[in-house]
């Protein structure tokens, strides 16, 4: 979200996308488990404080954001994120944050790789030293989060620390000081039949309930769908009056051999780069015991794609293409598909070789439909490291 108008210093905040899975317990189909709970976004997200019409940035083009936005971007607050690593196309995303008249502040835990460009430092809390409430990824029970200790040093949590910004500032609204446990009490309609049985009170007392859904609860069996018919629509009338193709339809990546031949004949192989096992995007990527599970950035790479470049198992290789490169280890398997490479990702970039990692290659075009991002709509190529050297 950034701040804008009159002398407003302009901003960017970045957050995180949550995403989780569940398996229902009858043993259906993997579902999401996160959209099950009540959660009162109004109350959170406060859209009746907003003024005019504030610039707001998508962060996964956070790398032209700060390197070509009009009016530039002249400071920005990171919290709950780590856009250096994670962010597509690093190399604009790099030279973004290194900029001299960006001030830059970031609030974590850790001294993440966008942690290394901040001009202020802050020190966050864990999960261990402040108040909450959890929905839940991969279960249905809503979970009281209490403080085991103290806050350690002088680590803040993000509602305190936003509290003093805002004071500081001269908001004087009065929901920008309400406490966790306020913010806490509004996080959910307690009303939703789903939260039947449930007070804020007693989860606090317990610690967690169950939401109030049958055991074998599968959210779309009778139908429950978020559209005007309540269907799984095939034909969307909403998409066509948005201008969108009503039917579903094939919408080819716009880097292959069939939309972009001329990038296809310099960068023939197809890249993805799906959740490394001991990862959670960059979390847990700098604890020693996960990165030494991982051992190193790989590569998955077909025979039939490794034997004309030389690759064997083990081989130190480059993967790149006209937005950057990084180097990974191959690993020659026929659990890559011909034409496609692979890299489980994503590490940090001070801990990989060659300081860049998988977000190297990737780029920042955005999604026609909820403009997300395109990590795996991305062309390279690989070579051996002696052979690209």
């Amino acid at each position: 979200r950034v701040a804008g108008g009159g002398n407003a210093v302009r901003a960017v905040a970045c957050l995180p996308a949550l995403t989780g899975a569940w398996r229902d317990p009858a043993g259906g189909a993997l579902l999401s488990s996160s959209g099950t709970y009540p959660v009162d976004t109004q109350a959170l997200e406060r859209p009746d404080l907003i003024r005019g019409t504030p610039r707001t940035i998508n962060m996964s083009a956070i790398g032209d954001a700060l390197t070509a936005a009009e009016p530039p971007v002249r400071a920005i607050f990171v919290y709950n994120s780590n856009p250096v690593a994670v962010a597509p196309e690093s190399a604009k995303v790099t030279r973004g944050f290194a900029r001299d008249d960006l001030f830059c502040v970031v609030h974590d835990l850790f001294q993440t790789d966008t942690a290394d460009y901040a001009d202020i430092l802050l020190p966050a809390t864990s999960q261990l030293e402040h108040f909450d409430v959890h929905a839940s990824y991969g279960h249905l029970h809503v979970q009281a989060n209490q403080p085991s200790i103290a806050p350690l040093g002088e680590a803040l949590p993000n509602t305190e620390v936003f509290r003093r910004l805002a004071a500081r500032m001269g908001f004087d609204d009065p929901c920008l000081s309400e406490s966790d446990e306020t913010l806490a009490r509004g996080a959910f309609d307690w009303s939703a039949p789903r939260m039947q049985g449930i007070t804020f009170d007693s989860l606090v007392q317990r610690g967690f309930h169950r939401l109030n859904v049958d055991a074998s609860y599968a959210p779309f069996a009778n139908g429950g769908f978020p559209t005007p018919s309540g269907k799984c629509e095939l034909w969307s009338e909403t998409m066509r009056a948005q201008g969108g193709d009503p039917l579903p339809a094939v919408v080819l990546p716009r880097e292959s051999r069939l939309t972009d031949p001329a990038r296809a004949a310099r960068y023939p192989l197809a890249f993805i780069s799906p959740p490394a096992r001991n990862f959670l995007n960059s979390s847990f990527a700098n604890l020693p015991s996960f990165v030494a599970e991982e051992r190193s950035p790989r590569l998955l790479i077909h025979p039939d794609d490794a034997a004309p470049r030389r690759i064997v198992d083990g081989t130190r290789v480059k993967v790149y293409n006209d937005r950057g490169a990084f180097v990974a280890n191959a690993e020659v398997t026929a659990r890559a598909r011909r034409g496609v490479v692979v890299a489980p990702s994503i590490w940090w970039r001070k801990l990989a070789p060659g300081g860049e990692n998988a977000n190297a290659v990737t780029s920042q075009a955005l999604t026609d439909l909820g403009r997300a991002a395109t990590f795996y709509d991305c062309l390279v190529d690989v070579a051996a490291v002696d052979a690209a050297a």
